[in-house]
């Protein structure tokens, strides 16, 4: 797990993600460098739709980034891509076994591969529900699971499950039944997991983010006001969340700072949930 000390090099951090949706801004240009800046030199991030030589391409895009941002040298910071279709067992199995060859552990895991999409319960084609659970509930599932084996090992870790303040709530005005379900099970899988694995070291918690503004969101959003209206209306807050806000709660899971936590849900949501 992360120390509270930027001199443990031998420290790894892995981040799950899935192209261009909420998980990769968050993740990519957020939380994975903060988690770079604070605790951890080494940043591993398993790439879905975008391939292998996207995810090269993005490994450059992120290193460039970091330095211009945070005064970084080049040879103190260690990135690489991984191309990993997380709905398959195998692709994320081979994804861990190039990380533990390259690196030979693993501290950190934050899952956020996931998609959302908006159907009525009617309308919903099968094969569209099949691919979301896939993605969404057996990519976290084979993504810890694998995290976990790596981790028992080498003593314990820190596993951070993305899931959704519709985990806990119906979304409006929006139709989207199963992206919910996906995320209820997320949750309630982490503290299944966190129990089973308590007592080995590792720890399982979640992060469940509410209505983001991500360049995504924003695009959708510029072309129906008056969702974007009814969203900050239901938002004690009175507003969206910026991708920044979800930086600190995935540092404060992934490091030792939660040391005593497992099993526990963090929302980030403007106070969505509460009312």
């Amino acid at each position: 797990m992360f120390k509270h000390s930027n001199t443990t090099p031998q420290n790894a951090a892995i981040v799950f993600h899935a192209g261009q949706s909420l998980h990769d801004y968050w993740c990519g240009q957020r939380a994975g460098l903060r988690i770079l800046s604070r605790f951890c030199p080494i940043w591993m991030y398993f790439t879905g739709d975008l391939g292998l030589e996207g995810s090269r391409s993005h490994r450059r895009r992120q290193r460039a980034h970091f330095i211009f941002m945070h005064e970084m040298k080049e040879e103190n910071l260690n990135i690489i891509g991984i191309e990993c279709d997380v709905s398959s067992e195998r692709s994320v199995q081979n994804a861990f076994t190039e990380v533990m060859n390259k690196f030979g552990r693993v501290d950190s895991v934050v899952a956020s591969a996931g998609i959302v999409e908006n159907y009525s319960a009617f309308d919903y084609p099968f094969e569209r529900i099949k691919r979301l659970y896939d993605i969404n509930v057996h990519g976290a599932f084979f993504t810890a699971r694998e995290a976990a084996r790596n981790m028992v090992p080498q003593g314990g870790g820190s596993i951070v499950l993305v899931a959704s303040m519709s985990a806990n709530i119906v979304n409006v005005p929006q139709l989207q039944t199963p992206y919910n379900a996906s995320k209820a099970a997320v949750k309630h899988m982490a503290a299944s997991l966190a129990v089973e694995w308590a007592k080995k070291g590792i720890r399982v918690n979640v992060l469940s983010p509410g209505y983001m503004l991500t360049k995504l969101t924003k695009t959708i959003l510029s072309r129906d006001q008056e969702r974007k209206k009814i969203w900050e209306s239901l938002t004690p807050m009175g507003r969206m969340g910026d991708p920044e806000d979800l930086a600190g709660a995935i540092v404060f899971l992934s490091s030792d700072a939660s040391r005593f936590m497992t099993g526990s849900e963090i929302r980030v949501d403007g106070g969505y949930c509460v009312i």
